[in-house]
């Protein structure tokens, strides 16, 4: 997030990255079966298959916003970001997490927007 937001509601884009980095090889590093093979799949469902990988990731961001997740809005925006999504395409999909979610999430709807924001000026 950017601005006054980012102080209110969480961390830089940089500090997202690197907090999330670390925490992941902390608890992938424990060698808990269930845990490694839950991240495991997590990572094989956004493979290219049936779906492009793009269309994935935008369906990953739809479902994050209506189950009201901020730091998974932050990685699949990042991942639309990598993938060469639009500002047009996030819109687009973030409209469809508002009907499917509702007015409830629009201070995700909000953070979602500032980090799209902030992933274009950093990548520009």
């Amino acid at each position: 997030m950017s601005g006054a937001d980012s102080h209110e509601h969480g961390q830089s884009l940089a500090e997202f990255r690197a907090y999330r980095e670390r925490m992941n090889a902390e608890i992938l590093g424990e060698n808990n079966l269930v845990i490694n093979r839950f991240f495991a799949l997590d990572g094989r469902a956004y493979e290219a298959g049936a779906l492009d990988v793009r269309t994935k990731e935008l369906l990953g961001l739809v479902a994050s916003l209506v189950l009201r997740c901020d730091d998974c809005v932050t990685y699949h925006l990042v991942r639309c970001a990598e993938e060469g999504v639009t500002r047009a395409q996030v819109f687009e999909s973030l409209s469809i997490g508002l009907i499917v979610g509702g007015s409830i999430v629009i201070p995700h709807l909000r953070r979602a927007v500032d980090r799209w924001s902030e992933l274009e000026r950093t990548s520009g």
